[in-house]
């Protein structure tokens, strides 16, 4: 059984090894995280400005 040879093989991405499960750094649970908490403070600025009449910064300088 002969095996084919391949010469030009530059199309095949790089291997990556290791750990899918890190959880400091940037990667990919980051990135993730941080969107989703972006999304939760943006939707909760526009709560607080349609339940109050006024947004976040006017709210604080009258404190």
């Amino acid at each position: 059984m002969k095996r084919a040879i391949r010469l030009n093989n530059f199309a095949v991405e790089p291997k990556v090894y290791g750990d899918d499960h890190q959880r400091f750094g940037f990667n990919r649970y980051a990135e993730q995280l941080n969107g989703r908490l972006a999304m939760i403070g943006f939707v909760s600025a526009l709560l607080f400005e349609a339940l109050t009449g006024q947004g976040v910064f006017g709210w604080l300088t009258r404190l």
